[in-house]
């Protein structure tokens, strides 16, 4: 099954990953309210077929991601399609920089835009692997003047306090 999945990849990677237990519950809300965002949940899902990606207009924008709980980040993990896999053989549309921001509180109602405690920029490199994990707001992309697509983000660590 996917779970049985999932937990061996995980083992393999060695982190556990606080963003697949937050999709998983809030993909579980959403089938219950019947509403449907497949491009930010396959962000979310360990599933990085070509195509089935979480793709933005442009090449700058954020994310807002609400974990299942308080977690002391330890690395973040930003995957896209290895070049080989990609249609047009370049990742013109991969995230190049990006930050990594952590608000200690959630409140209901926030400006989105609201960024919190700088955790760190980084960049991804085209060139090397396709998972690349960091010790998300998207600062540029590889060139793509259209949109930029993000095929999963992780957040690993240990439960406990920012």
């Amino acid at each position: 099954s996917q779970a049985v999945l999932v937990k061996l990849l995980e083992k393999i990677i060695n982190y556990l990953d606080f963003v697949l237990l937050s999709a998983l519950l809030q993909m579980f809300l959403l089938r219950l309210m019947n509403q449907k965002s497949p491009d930010l949940c396959s962000l979310l899902q360990p599933d990085v077929h070509p195509g089935n990606c979480w793709a933005f207009r442009g090449s700058t924008g954020f994310l807002v991601i609400r974990l299942s709980m308080r977690v002391l980040p330890s690395a973040f993990t930003l995957e896209h399609i290895p070049k080989a896999l990609a249609p047009s053989g370049t990742l013109h549309s991969a995230p190049r920089d990006f930050a990594v921001y952590v608000r200690e509180r959630w409140r209901a109602f926030i400006n989105l835009r609201e960024r919190g405690k700088l955790l760190g920029t980084y960049t991804y490199d085209q060139d090397g692997d396709a998972v690349q994990t960091f010790a998300v707001s998207v600062l540029s992309n590889w060139g793509h003047e259209e949109y930029t697509c993000m095929y999963r983000f992780r957040v690993h660590g240990t439960p406990g306090d920012v």
